[in-house]
């Protein structure tokens, strides 16, 4: 069996596997239990589609995108990579051009098509685009959980929200009160957990994303602070660990002893909490045979459309606007970041892409 074909399986096998997760986290809420059901039909048919591409065109389709689809934030984050990569915050006269909302239901209409499932739309602060958003509803073959800061979910998104069970809020935490209002705000902290109560009350499948690090991975992974988030009708939980875009937080990164300890708090974790989902970047990757960027299982979409590795190495030779999603697979620059061994290699924990900028830059301009 080649590596391709057991990392198909891999993938396959992830994807039902979150489903069937989900299913169990929604089980007493009748609407969104008919709807995971759906959503599982949909996405077996999507596994033939992907296979029919590797069999036919020897193509391997992702399951996963991500897509930044906004350039503004209505917050100023320490250590932002969206600032850094300067996805968000840059001047207005140095802004690039963002794709409109009809060329971004373009791209989420031919992503369906070929099969993928999952669509993570991020930005800068994606609910600040809601007419994205609307387009994204319409595209009922796909999930797309939004990475929001939680900050301005109002009673009209919440019914947007009831009405289109195929967006799922991601609202980001720091972990306690004192770790979110010093990197995100005075104040954000409550402001998130409103947020957090409405979805509750109303009975949406939401969850949280939580940077990791060295500061906050004993409360972010502890039982207390999950017990607060499963009160609060958390049902996945993505946990992100800190890449230091930003000069002068290094010392923010896990190390070697912190990446072994995730790995085991998160065991522990998936362990007790059958009904909360378990998501860790870059950590999972390790178990599926390395980095997952370059359309090994993902891509990032930038918002004007370029098709990039990864969101932390934001380097394309291709526009998705211009010639789409199945030739942006096939970009050269990707295909020499999967041959490098970078992606798909070895991984020890940590952003591949990232910790090798250097290498990366070298191989867009050769």
């Amino acid at each position: 069996m080649n590596e391709q074909f057991s990392l198909d399986i891999y993938l396959n096998n992830g994807v039902r596997n979150i489903m069937s997760n989900a299913y169990k986290a929604v089980f007493s809420n009748p609407k969104e239990s008919l709807f995971v059901y759906k959503m599982q039909r949909i996405f077996g048919k999507s596994e033939k589609t992907r296979q029919k591409y590797k069999e036919k065109e020897n193509l391997h389709i992702p399951p996963f995108l991500i897509s930044s689809i906004s350039t503004d934030c209505n917050l100023t984050c320490k250590g932002c990579y969206a600032r850094s990569n300067n996805i968000c915050g840059t001047p207005e006269k140095d802004k690039k051009e963002e794709l409109t909302a009809e060329q971004w239901k373009k791209i989420f209409q031919e992503a369906a098509e070929m099969g993928i499932n999952f669509n993570l739309l991020a930005g800068g602060e994606p609910m600040l685009r809601r007419d994205i958003l609307k387009a994204a509803s319409e595209v009922k073959d796909m999930i797309f959980p939004i990475f929001t800061n939680g900050t301005i979910i109002s009673e009209s998104y919440i019914d947007f929200f009831v009405e289109n069970l195929n967006l799922i809020p991601i609202l980001s935490l720091e972990g306690c009160m004192e770790s979110t209002d010093d990197r995100r705000g005075q104040g954000v902290f409550n402001r998130v957990i409103h947020s957090m109560e409405l979805l509750k009350d109303r009975g949406l499948f939401y969850g949280t994303s939580i940077t990791v690090t060295t500061e906050n991975i004993d409360t972010a992974t502890s039982l207390s602070y999950i017990n607060l988030l499963k009160d609060l009708g958390c049902k996945i939980i993505f946990f992100i660990e800190y890449v230091p875009t930003e000069s002068d937080t290094e010392h923010l990164a896990l190390d070697e002893n912190g990446i072994a300890k995730m790995e085991i708090n998160l065991e522990k974790l998936r362990l007790t909490y059958e009904n909360i989902i378990f998501l860790s970047f870059p950590s999972d990757e390790k178990a599926m045979g390395g980095c997952l960027a370059a359309g090994r299982g993902f891509f990032h979409i930038s918002p004007d459309g370029k098709a990039e590795a990864c969101p932390f190495s934001p380097y394309s030779d291709s526009s998705i606007a211009e010639i789409g999603l199945k030739e942006a697979l096939k970009s050269p620059f990707f295909e020499k970041l999967r041959d490098s061994g970078l992606v798909g290699g070895e991984h020890t924990g940590g952003c591949t892409l990232f910790e090798y900028e250097e290498q990366v830059r070298e191989m867009l301009n050769s």
